[in-house]
């Protein structure tokens, strides 16, 4: 009986890639998108390609009632999650106080609610079995303000302190758990969180492959390494931000995500 994987996000970008890495590996795969047709095709594509089971789940995780709705599914149908891997993300691009509130709430409730409410849930499963694995989608935006993105980076700075917390409270009892910390990368994220005019995202050449960074946080934990930043460039990056004071890194970030008009370009 092969191990299963639980990805968010798993149609496209890097949960997809993901799939693929432990497709291969031969797990099994539950899926969740709030996108059913690409739930749909991405299962085609795996079963083809990996002869592995995969489960498709649609569910909006914006919604506060679909984490524990989506955990209790899976107990219905006995199917016991070995890996979870938290991939699901939103951001929404402009300033703070013109930006739509409920937007910025939604935002909170998928980056940080639903992540916290799915750890919860298969991680006590998991202490119970003695074993389980944890990969959190983090970001290189957990290590700096975000003007432009205020809501989006202070998310991203609680799922990374929430994944380095539990991994010490796990640490001894079988379980590992790892944040994968992506720089700027070739998905749809950017579409979705009407960004397409900021300054940073304008060469889709100098993005990370999707691919890359997944093979990345796989490798990581599969290690069972604590973190991984994924690309040079960001790892210097960080390396720069944790000397620069909170209000130079602001204003750096600030300068790097502005609309492109500002520049004159």
């Amino acid at each position: 009986m092969n191990n299963t994987v639980l990805i968010t996000g798993g149609s496209n970008g890097i949960g997809r890639e993901l799939a693929k890495l432990f497709a291969k590996d031969g797990y099994d795969l539950v899926i969740v998108s709030r996108n059913q047709q690409n739930l749909e095709s991405t299962a085609i594509m795996l079963r083809a390609d990996y002869g592995i089971k995969v489960t498709t789940i649609s569910k909006d995780l914006f919604n506060p009632h679909s984490s524990a709705e989506l955990y209790e599914s899976l107990i219905s149908k006995n199917i016991h999650i070995d890996v979870l891997v938290n991939n699901a993300g939103h951001g929404a691009y402009g300033l703070f106080a013109e930006n739509d509130l409920k937007k910025q709430q939604d935002i909170i409730q998928l980056n940080i609610t639903s992540l916290v409410t799915l750890t919860h849930l298969f991680l006590k499963d998991m202490l119970e079995a003695g074993h389980g694995k944890i990969l959190n989608l983090s970001s290189i935006a957990s290590q700096v303000p975000g003007p432009w993105q205020a809501v989006y980076h202070a998310t991203k700075s609680f799922v990374q302190s929430f994944t380095e917390a539990i991994r010490s409270e796990v640490k001894d009892k079988g379980i590992v758990v790892t944040a994968l910390l992506p720089g700027i990368t070739d998905t749809d994220f950017f579409n979705k969180a009407d960004m397409l005019n900021s300054k940073s995202v304008q060469d889709r050449t100098k993005m990370a492959d999707p691919a890359k960074v997944a093979l990345d946080g796989y490798e990581a934990l599969m290690k069972g390494d604590d973190k991984v930043i994924s690309g040079f460039k960001n790892k210097v990056q960080a390396g720069i931000s944790s000397i620069l004071p909170e209000e130079s890194s602001a204003d750096m970030i600030k300068k790097q995500q502005e609309p492109k008009d500002e520049f004159n370009e």
